[in-house]
């Protein structure tokens, strides 16, 4: 088999990651359906949506610990039999439980397909790596711009239930993924009383940001605030004491990562309360049906290809401010969306958010994939997705409880802030210190001369 170029990794690596995102966007659009069928209420269904947000946030960095240790190939094959088992599950469901727990599942194979696609990205080499990050970010903006018609589309013509399990698309493309993956892992021991604190951490935060479109009581609240309270003070006491678990302090504790992080939860952030916001705005004020509304979503997927295209092509310095002018105009776009409540400011602040959401991906992908040694990059990785999607889910859940008391159009405002932020600190960035120190050469962990980490990937 001829081995691909970075385009065509990129597009393999795209089509792994990609459905991923219609583990959430996509789904919403059929939870009124899933709602009639197994006649439960509005709130409970939406737990279909929250447990899969949990499982996917947690997930991630837990699969790219994993990843380090154990090499990238068995986190996809984990990942495609997790996949196929949840869609299973949900297929054959007939009730709402059951439902949730094949959505875990399906989660859960998101999560370890998406880590191994980004230990993928960060393994190969830098004179290929930002082709590679174009094509990706040009694949995953169109997952991203389509997931609301492709949503649509599927439970209008086919069924909620294969609407639900569209993640498992992304087993079609592990196959040609693993190839790419040959790179073994450093073999350090699996930290499972960090990843089991991280996850009781992680669950009780996005289930307490859900706790408004949950309708949780206050003593629920407040046992979750206790949860989560104690379970990251744990996490933060056991992290100090191991320096290299799931949490490795050399990656939590740096300025640099911290910012780079604050920045993409800033980029998700919007993306997500966008792509919750804007359909609400155009169907309930201006009578846009799903299709229109999935439709009008498109060009976003058009700018963000040819904007990730551009940012490989630049140096870091002009990649940053790239993506610190594509935050502004997103802002920008939503303050005014805000202002007006016009359906054509709306889409253009959806179609901004998405764009964004592509050059993000290859900028902050790509510069952190070039500092990170081999050892650490799917903990790093999958340690910034992680806080991207709680962002994201943060976000949606505010947007979702501001359209009560101020309207459809005004919550945008408070969205406008996220960009705005992810603005100043994109450009606050580059004064920080570097990602992380050289790393120190070790037995099995072979750095070349350049100092330029060995790919995971066999051939890029």
């Amino acid at each position: 088999m001829t081995a691909p170029g970075a385009t065509g990794v990129g597009l393999r690596v795209g089509a792994l990651f990609g459905p991923a995102v219609f583990g959430v966007t996509a789904a919403a659009v059929a939870l009124p359906d899933v709602a009639g069928a197994l006649e439960v209420t509005p709130s409970a269904v939406v737990w279909v949506l929250t447990a899969h947000a949990l499982a996917l946030g947690v997930g991630t960095a837990v699969a790219g610990r994993v990843a380090d240790g154990r090499g990238v190939r068995p986190v996809l094959l984990a990942g495609a039999l997790l996949l196929t088992v949840g869609a299973l599950v949900c297929v054959t469901a007939t009730g709402l439980g059951v439902v949730i727990g094949g959505r875990l599942l399906l989660a859960a194979g998101s999560a370890a397909v998406t880590a191994g696609a980004v230990a993928v990205l960060a393994g190969g080499e830098p004179a290929r790596r930002v082709r590679t990050l174009a094509a990706y970010g040009m694949v995953v903006a169109a997952f991203a711009a389509t997931a609301t018609l492709v949503g649509a589309l599927t439970t209008t013509w086919w069924s909620w239930r294969v609407t639900l399990i569209l993640p498992v698309l992304s087993v079609a493309a592990v196959p040609f993924c693993l190839p790419l993956a040959r790179r073994p892992g450093s073999r350090h021991p699996f930290d499972a009383p960090g990843a089991a604190l991280l996850t009781i951490a992680a669950s009780a935060l996005v289930v307490l940001i859900q706790a408004h479109s949950l309708n949780l009581r206050t003593p629920q609240v407040l046992a979750l605030a206790a949860v989560l309270i104690g379970a990251s003070a744990a996490l933060a006491w056991w992290t100090a004491r191991r320096r290299d678990g799931v949490l490795p302090r050399v990656i939590v504790a740096n300025g640099r990562f911290l910012t780079d992080t604050a920045v993409g939860v800033g980029v998700f952030g919007a993306l997500f309360a966008t792509l919750y916001a804007v359909p609400q705005l155009l169907a309930r004020r201006h009578g846009w049906d799903t299709m229109s509304i999935g439709a009008a979503l498109l060009p976003g997927a058009a700018v963000g290809a040819v904007l990730s295209r551009a940012a490989g092509r630049f140096g870091p310095s002009a990649q940053r401010r790239l993506l610190a002018a594509s935050t502004a105009a997103t802002a920008l776009a939503l303050a005014a969306a805000a202002a007006t409540g016009a359906a054509w400011l709306a889409v253009t602040a959806a179609s901004c958010a998405l764009a964004t959401f592509a050059v993000t991906q290859v900028v902050l992908t790509g510069q952190m994939s070039a500092h990170l040694p081999p050892s650490m990059r799917g903990s790093g990785l999958g340690l910034f997705n992680l806080a991207c999607f709680v962002g994201g889910a943060a976000a949606s859940a505010l947007t979702a409880a501001l359209i009560a008391p101020m309207g459809l159009a005004r919550p945008l405002f408070v969205v406008a802030l996220l960009p705005l932020g992810a603005t100043a600190l994109a450009l606050l960035s580059p004064r920080r210190q570097a990602l992380l120190p050289p790393p120190v050469p070790r037995a099995g962990d072979p750095e070349p001369a350049g100092g330029e980490p060995p790919a995971h990937t066999a051939v890029v």
